[in-house]
């Protein structure tokens, strides 16, 4: 079966693999087990902003999000992380599986500015299952954007 992620990548039309790596347990892990750089295996994670407003944030593997870089980009001054269930409401995606490919609502995306230019590892809606990615394609195909939000792991 596949993933609504893996359906609509396929469908955007920008160049994609999907790699099968089975279960991991770490960021750390499924880069190795992928075969790729730690800062290239992006991490999506969901941010509220607000009630039923979320966004996408996509960080390298070896960051974190830079809370007050990422406020002042959105020009707010508060923002939080929803727990499982409310992702997964969010997205149509549990977590450990979320993408912006494909989720239930396409919330915007902000990628870390490290990721442009790269071959990157996305999840694909599934465990064990990962979406590689030019970033820049995947970013314009989500009508995203780059920019400084994360810092040291």
């Amino acid at each position: 079966m596949t993933s609504a992620a893996i359906a609509a990548v396929t469908e955007s039309g920008i160049s994609h693999e999907i790699v099968r790596h089975g279960p991991v347990s770490s960021v750390a892990e499924a880069a190795a087990s992928q075969g790729v750089e730690l800062r290239d295996l992006v991490k999506t994670l969901v941010v509220r902003r607000g009630p039923d407003d979320y966004l996408f944030v996509l960080v390298p593997g070896d960051r974190s999000i830079s809370w007050p870089k990422l406020r002042a980009l959105l020009g707010v001054n508060r923002l939080s992380m929803p727990d499982a269930g409310t992702a997964k409401a969010a997205t149509g995606y549990e977590r450990g599986t979320i993408t912006p490919f494909g989720a239930t609502t396409a919330w915007p995306v902000i990628a870390d500015e490290r990721t442009a230019g790269r071959t990157i590892s996305l999840g694909a809606g599934e465990r064990g299952v990962a979406l590689r990615v030019p970033a820049d394609a995947a970013v314009a195909a989500l009508n995203g954007t780059f920019a400084d939000v994360t810092e040291p792991a």
